[in-house]
């Protein structure tokens, strides 16, 4: 296996985790129902048409395609940047996590027009937006290349 490889390997599980789960809360939970888990969490079942935070979700439909093809150009040159770095492992774990969410929206955007997302946080009336374990590895992904971006010893290993 190259040595991007198992960097491959690990946004592909990401993929399948996501789906998995998106899976299995697709027959267990009705659009609009709430199962209360906690104080503060709840289940749900929501499909987001738009970007993070419903960001564009009122449109008519065009942003489908604009998120898709964003998210598919954004994968393509992660899986160039993992092949250039994969000895980095910070910067290659941050990259790979925000590939394998951005792709596990992506099927969700071509099989429903819209993702998927079912877990809802809130405490004192205020609910966090509904998002999913692709939007997860995104946000983890977000701050981990943040971080290695700022504790980067050497102008090399920032990517370009």
């Amino acid at each position: 296996m190259p040595r991007a490889g198992r960097w491959y390997a690990l946004a592909g599980l990401v993929v399948i985790l996501d789906q998995l789960s998106k899976w299995v809360v697709l027959h267990h939970i009705r659009p609009g129902e709430t199962i209360y888990v906690t104080p503060f969490w709840n289940w749900v079942l929501t499909f987001n048409p738009g970007a993070a935070f419903s960001f564009l979700a009122d449109q008519p439909g065009w942003q489908r395609w604009l998120f898709t093809v964003l998210a598919l150009a954004v994968s393509g040159w992660i899986a160039l940047e993992l092949r250039r770095h994969p000895e980095q492992k910070l910067l290659s774990l941050a990259l790979t996590l925000v590939m394998g969410g951005a792709l596990g929206n992506v099927i969700d955007r071509v099989r429903f027009g819209a993702v998927v997302d079912f877990v809802q946080w809130h405490a004192a009336g205020y609910y966090w937006p509904a998002f999913n374990v692709a939007d997860s590895a995104i946000t983890v992904g977000a701050i981990l290349l943040v971080f290695s971006t700022l504790t980067a010893t050497d102008k090399r290993e920032i990517p370009r």
